[in-house]
């Protein structure tokens, strides 16, 4: 890690469908191996999806909402004090818990049954904004977590 000087973040363009640049960093986090028209198609199917199956909603909303209802708050992180090692509650901040969202959605999609990729995207988002499926539940666990090691927030570095 460089320890001269802060570097600065990339400003990341809006996307050319919807012009949101949350949905721009949404993308390049399902891209693999360098395949963005593949992980465009994928995103935009899935939000077409979206909307043929709620058809009074915009699937830029359901998929906002489905974003915050899947950032953590809160997560533990290990501290080692005097040769034991404690789990200490600390917040999350906006960035990572943006990134994690990214991460769990994407990585539970990915579990899903549906037959293509879109499909399960399209079915995890949903859940996601209805509040239940499996990204929820690993948001839940980590909450659960840093509530059970509510004690050692003293030891918070």
């Amino acid at each position: 890690m460089a320890r001269r000087r802060e570097i600065p973040k990339r400003q990341t363009l809006p996307d050319p469908k919807f012009k949101n640049t949350i949905l721009t960093r949404f993308i390049n986090a399902v891209m693999v191996s360098g395949k963005k028209s593949t992980a465009e198609s994928i995103v935009y199917g899935a939000l077409d999806i979206i909307k043929e199956k709620m058809p009074n909603e915009d699937p830029i909303q359901i998929f906002e909402s489905a974003l915050d209802n899947a950032k953590p708050l809160l997560q533990v992180k290990s501290r080692r004090v005097g040769g034991a090692t404690y789990q200490v509650p600390v917040e999350v901040p906006s960035a990572t818990q943006q990134a994690l969202a990214f991460r769990w959605i994407i990585e539970f999609s990915r579990k899903r049954g549906e037959k293509s990729m879109s499909q399960r995207l399209a079915g995890e988002l949903m859940d996601c904004h209805s509040r239940q499926g499996a990204t929820i539940k690993r948001r839940e666990d980590t909450h659960r977590m840093a509530e059970a090691n509510k004690a050692f927030a003293h030891l918070r570095f």
